[in-house]
Formats: C-alpha cells, structure tokens, sequence
C-alpha cells in the first residue's frame, strides 16, 4: 500500500506526470536530463527535484552515460500501478475497470490478418516511408503497411526515393501524409503503431482508437546527414538496414498466439536494439 501511495503522489502533479508520459512513449529509450528539460521546457533545477521524486518512487530509472544521466520508465512498476488501481480500488465494480483488453490477458492481442501498421515519424518524407514501403513489399499478405508524419512535408526525400527505387521497391503511389487521416471515425483499424523518430514520440498524440500495440523504434534521421553525396547515401543505406532489420524479427513473431503483454514486451525489446541508432 505505501508503495503504490508514493507512486500516485508521484504522478499526482501536472510536470511530474508530463515527464512520465515523455519517458513513456520514448520507451524503451533512456533520455538525458538535458533533452527532458529542453523537449519540456523545464529549468534544469526544477527537473532534477522532479526525477529525483520519481526515482524515489521508483517509476523511473537512471543510469550514467559519460557525463550525462539518462533516465528510463520503469514499465513494471506502471503496470503494478494500474494493477492496483484496477484489481483493488475496482473491487466489486470489475465492469467500471476493466476494459476489453484487460478481460483475458490469455487472448491474442490483435484481429485476423492482415495485421495493419503504421508507421510515424515528423516528415513522413524518408523513415516512415522506407518502414512502410519495407514491411508491404517484404511481409508478403499477412500485413498491411501505412505510414504518416506528425508535420508531413509535401514530397518526399529524394534520398529516400532513390534508395528504395534502387532496391527495386514500387514507390510511385507514395505520399506524406498526416496521422489526422489514420483517427478519424473512417480511419483503418489499426494493430500497431510505431514511431521511428525521436521527435515524433515526443509529441502529445491523443489514444489511438481500439488501443493499438505501440512500441518506439527510433532511428537517426538520415536526413540530417552532412558531408559528401555518397556519405548521405551511405546514412540512408544504414537507416533501410536498421528498418528490414527490425522488421524482420517483428514479422517473425508468432502474432496469433502472443497475448498482449506478451507482444508488447517483445515490440520492445526490437525497439531496445542499437540497430542504426
């Protein structure tokens, strides 16, 4: 009991809470101090007196990289926290607390294939697309691939464009698009949603309808490659490699026998990876 009241104390303040939700959708990501403040806009002072009660807490976890102290969600302990607001404060009202992904934790977590994917990062311009265009060209019929960006740019990157000609994928029906056209009521349902971009998962981004697996793949922006022709080419190569990579291994995992949680702990471990990071 005093565990879980430390906990929601935690929790129970507006920048708390704001910071937890961040480490949250960059999990499995660790984030530094420094990039915390700067996404929050959080004086470095006042963030440390915030981490320092969540650690105590222990909704999260800190490591030392170099100088710079990294911070991690602990997902366990959010999950004994919802335990216990649903198995104990629910007693007696089970149909108020649970949802229909709590009922039976034995059920598969996703409908019949094909399995849909989206795919967010910003710009929609260049890794989105290259995990889209990868996962529907590679994973046969048993998936459908969308992608869309947070502030989608109106073409794509002629970086991007080449690679994937070059390797023989079919993108002449290609676009940017908007996550506004995959959360609307005639949206497709989606079972996954992954983001590939840092910035993409640091957004506030409202409940995907139906409560998709999410999972954060971040993969550095090869758009942001300096240097000669062949070198930018080369930043690309490596974000196509880390991308089939990935979605290699999550296309192998037995989707029609892995319950929820199951699967969710496995889409993080591929996003734990040091794949083109």
């Amino acid at each position: 009991m005093e565990a879980m009241v430390e906990s929601l104390s935690a929790l129970a303040h507006p920048q708390r809470l704001e910071i937890f939700r961040l480490l949250m959708r960059r999990y499995p990501d660790a984030v530094s101090a420094g990039e915390i403040a700067a996404i929050l806009d959080v004086p470095g002072s006042t963030l440390s007196v915030y981490l320092s009660s969540l650690r105590h807490a222990g909704l999260l976890s800190q490591t030392r990289q170099g100088r710079s102290l990294l911070y991690r969600a602990d997902v366990n302990r959010a999950a004994k926290v919802i335990g216990y607001l649903r198995d104990d404060c629910c007693r007696g009202r089970p149909e108020m607390c649970a949802s229909p992904d709590t009922l039976s934790e034995k059920e598969s977590a996703v409908g019949d294939t094909p399995f849909s994917v989206l795919f967010i990062c910003t710009g929609n311009s260049a890794r989105s697309i290259i995990a889209e265009t990868i996962l529907r060209d590679h994973a046969g019929d048993r998936f459908t691939a969308y992608s869309a960006g947070t502030k989608p740019r109106s073409e794509l990157n002629p970086f991007a464009v080449a690679l994937l000609e070059g390797k023989g994928h079919d993108v002449s029906g290609s676009r940017a698009k908007t996550v506004a056209e995959f959360q609307g009521p005639d949206a497709p349902k989606l079972d996954f949603v992954f983001t590939v971009c840092d910035r993409a998962a640091n957004e506030e981004c409202p409940p995907w309808p139906g409560q998709p697996i999410s999972g954060h793949w971040g993969m550095v922006d090869p758009v942001t490659a300096t240097g000669t022709e062949a070198e930018k080419k080369l930043a690309f190569q490596q974000t196509y490699a880390g991308l089939r990579n990935r979605i290699a291994v999550f296309t192998a995992l037995p989707l029609d026998s892995l319950d929820r949680k199951s699967l969710q702990r496995a889409v993080d471990d591929i996003g734990d990876t040091e794949i083109a990071r």
